[in-house]
């Protein structure tokens, strides 16, 4: 199923006097970039958050923020470092005396100083926040991957009306194409007898040089590679897996025989056809860049 990068999800959870929230969102990228956001006490957890987004997801540049709002009794531990206190105090004695202050020293006045006030997170009991945890997380990425999956189908369809077009488009240069040798043809009789009107046409040379010119400008080739391509990328469109890299490398293949097509066929009309095909290979390449 097609993938867009794009999405936004949310999950939130209360349970066993915990509370996290989590919010996902992502843009398109070459590969998986997964940045977390979480609270310091909570760094533990990021190896076991990363790996199971990537479990889910395969690519984009990922943003993920987590809080947690509600604490159980036993998930921190709070302390005072006595020591670190007094020797504050005796700094604070020191430059009151020394300097004439006339200012108390108050319980606000430590307060400031994180290193008296230690708040400490219990190891043990990361196992079961990290299965609140993941109930957030699942709830977020529920709604993430269907945001995404519904951008795909859009990126799904769009894709596949530009590929009915360019069929068009191929099936017209195969048409045009045996007309351009017909037409080489009567050009070269008609300058032939326009510069010698009174000499016989040799038809043996007439025919040799049609014949060059007629391997020379030969698509068939290409256009046979280029529908497949095309079909190729309309079934990589129905695919469970992540395809945004094959679409890619389709899309380079399309485009070089195209290209091939453009600079054989010697032909306005051809060229004008060709325009139109690189028009909308360049609107799927927009596209694809988005795809998972």
């Amino acid at each position: 199923m097609i993938k867009s990068m794009t999405g936004y999800g949310r999950g939130e959870v209360e349970e066993n006097n915990r509370k996290f929230v989590i919010e996902l969102k992502s843009v398109n990228n070459r590969y998986l970039d997964v940045n977390i956001r979480l609270p310091k006490q909570l760094l533990a957890l990021e190896d076991n958050i990363r790996k199971y987004i990537s479990s889910k997801i395969s690519r984009g540049k990922v943003d993920v923020f987590i809080n947690q709002e509600k604490f159980a009794d036993n998930d921190i531990k709070i302390s005072l470092d006595e020591k670190v206190a007094q020797y504050y105090y005796n700094v604070f004695m020191q430059l009151k005396e020394k300097f004439n202050l006339s200012e108390e020293i108050g319980l606000s006045l430590f307060t400031k100083f994180s290193d008296i006030i230690i708040v400490e997170k219990n190891e043990e009991d990361y196992e079961s926040i990290w299965e609140t945890m993941k109930k957030a997380l699942d709830q977020a990425l529920s709604v993430f991957i269907d945001m995404r999956i519904r951008e795909g189908l859009k990126l799904k369809q769009d894709i596949l009306e530009k590929c009915n077009i360019i069929s068009q488009k191929v099936d017209e240069i195969e048409r045009r194409s045996p007309m351009v040798v017909e037409e080489y043809k009567e050009k070269i009789r008609e300058r032939i007898s326009e510069f010698l009107k009174d000499v016989e046409v040799d038809e043996t040379r007439l025919l040799n040089e049609v014949a060059f010119f007629a391997d020379k400008v030969n698509i068939n080739e290409e256009i046979i590679r280029l529908k497949s391509h095309i079909e190729q990328l309309k079934n990589t469109l129905e695919s469970e897996e992540a395809v945004g890299r094959k679409l890619d490398f389709l899309l380079q293949e399309m485009n070089r025989e195209t290209n091939t097509i453009g600079s054989k066929a010697n032909d306005l009309v051809i060229s004008n056809l060709v325009i139109d095909i690189k028009s909308e290979l360049e609107k799927i390449r927009e596209q694809i860049q988005n795809i998972e």
